[in-house]
C-alpha cells in the first residue's frame, strides 16, 4: 500500500510541477514528460511513450491532457490517470485565472509583452526538439512505410491542400493495414 501511495504522490507532483513550469501548449510538455517517466523514472520504455503520444494527439482534446491520462493509467491504473489529469490542470487553471483577475494590468505592459516574445523562441526550439527526437525514434526502426507516411502526409497538407481529416483518416487506414500485416506475417494472427 505504502508503494502504491509514493507511485500515486509522484504521479501527481510530477505532472503537477511539468504543467506549471511548461509554456506554449501540449506539445511543449511532451519532452518533459518523455525526461521524467522515461529517462529519469523508468515507467515507461521509448517505444511505448511514443505509442502513448500517437495515442494523445488522434484523441479529441489536449495533447498534454491527453497524455496525462495515457501516463498514468499505464502506470497506476484509473486511480493514476485520474491523479496526473488533475496533476496537468490545476497549474493553468490556477494560472490564467490568476491573469485573468489582473488581464487590464497585463494587456498594455511592456515588459509582459516582450515576455511573451521570449517564450514564443523558446516554445519553438522545444517544438523542434519533439519533432527531432520522435523522428530519430522512427528513422531507428528502419521501417520505410511511417518516413513514406510522413513525408506524403506533408506533401498533401502543404502542397495539394487536402483536408487534414481526410489525411488523418487515411493514414489510420494505413496504420491499421500495416499492423494487421505485422501481426500476421509475424504469425500473431492465425
Amino acid at each position: 500500500m505504502k508503494e502504491n501511495t509514493h507511485t500515486f504522490r509522484k504521479l501527481f507532483w510530477s505532472t503537477f510541477k511539468l504543467s506549471a513550469c511548461t509554456f506554449g501548449g501540449g506539445f511543449v510538455i511532451i519532452p518533459l514528460m518523455r525526461q521524467k517517466f522515461v529517462e529519469e523514472l523508468h515507467w515507461i520504455d521509448e517505444q511505448e511513450m511514443m505509442d502513448l503520444i500517437a495515442i494523445a494527439q488522434s484523441s479529441p482534446g489536449p495533447i498534454a491532457v491527453n497524455a496525462a491520462i495515457l501516463i498514468g493509467y499505464r502506470v497506476a491504473g484509473a486511480p493514476g490517470a485520474l491523479l496526473t489529469v488533475l496533476g496537468t490542470v490545476l497549474p493553468p487553471l490556477v494560472i490564467i485565472s490568476l491573469v485573468s483577475l489582473f488581464y487590464q494590468a497585463f494587456r498594455d505592459n511592456a515588459i509582459v509583452n516582450m515576455a511573451m516574445m521570449g517564450m514564443t523562441a523558446g516554445v519553438a526550439a522545444v517544438i523542434c526538439d519533439v519533432v527531432l527526437t520522435m523522428g530519430m525514434t522512427i528513422l531507428k526502426q528502419k521501417r520505410v512505410l511511417p518516413v513514406l507516411v510522413l513525408l506524403t502526409s506533408f506533401v498533401a497538407v502543404r502542397f495539394l491542400h487536402i483536408n487534414i481529416i481526410l489525411i488523418i483518416l487515411l493514414c489510420g487506414i494505413v496504420g491499421a493495414a500495416d499492423a494487421f500485416y505485422q501481426l500476421h506475417h509475424k504469425g500473431g494472427i492465425q
